[in-house]
């Protein structure tokens, strides 16, 4: 099971959600993949009678803003992919994203770092 999913954050009524659209995907890639297939149909839980779309990309190239006008109201909802860094219920999650972090940091070279506590 791959540790990669697409999310949409949105405000309904007083609260603010986190809709998982899907999960799994072994590759940051396949996640962005995903992401950019649900941007043009992905709709709210709730029902919402579209007629206007507007999709924004953030700076960071892996965020939208989706804003949907409708009849009466106007939607706004964050695309997003994430990463799933531990989970408490299979260990294994945050020792492969252990794993993967130092061997990205061997990569980088050598860096300067502050001790703990300092």
């Amino acid at each position: 099971m791959g540790n990669w999913a697409v999310i949409a954050q949105y405000f309904t009524g007083e609260s603010y959600r986190t809709e998982f659209i899907c999960r799994g995907r072994e590759t940051k890639d396949q996640a962005l993949e995903e992401l950019r297939a649900v941007l043009h149909t992905y709709v709210p839980s709730k029902n919402i009678i579209e007629k206007r779309r507007r999709v924004y990309r953030f700076a960071d190239q892996e965020s939208y803003l989706v804003v949907i006008k409708g009849r009466l109201t106007e939607w706004e909802c964050t695309l997003r992919i994430v990463e799933l860094l531990s989970d408490s219920a299979d260990p294994a999650v945050a020792e492969r994203a252990q794993r993967e972090e130092d061997a990205a940091e061997v990569a980088d070279g050598p860096q300067d770092r502050i001790p703990p506590g300092y």
